[in-house]
């Protein structure tokens, strides 16, 4: 009858979830700790400056190419390169002692 008003049967709180292992529909699970990012740290904090900047042709129709495929910005994903190298080099010793 419940079904038919709409009326949602009162569940018990006894298999409470917490982080132990649980038996569950689809079997043993263990419940992770969340690891998605709060909204405020997907904003931007670096910040950014507009620069003009001369490619090559190829390397450009690459990345305009790839974003397309990707259904993102070549502006990004050039920036993020950059990023990636800039922090890769400063882990390394790009200035060896001769």
């Amino acid at each position: 009858m419940a079904l038919l008003t709409g009326v949602k049967k009162q569940r018990s709180m006894k298999n409470k979830i917490n982080n132990k292992i649980i038996e569950g529909t689809f079997g043993k699970m263990k419940r992770v700790k969340d690891f998605l990012p709060r909204p405020s740290e997907l904003v931007m904090k670096e910040p950014v400056k507009k620069i003009t900047i001369t490619l090559d042709t190829k390397s450009l129709d690459f990345f305009k190419e790839e974003a397309e495929r990707l259904n993102t910005s070549y502006q990004r994903m050039i920036r993020n390169l950059l990023n990636e190298y800039t922090q890769r080099m400063k882990t390394q010793d790009i200035h060896p002692t001769r």
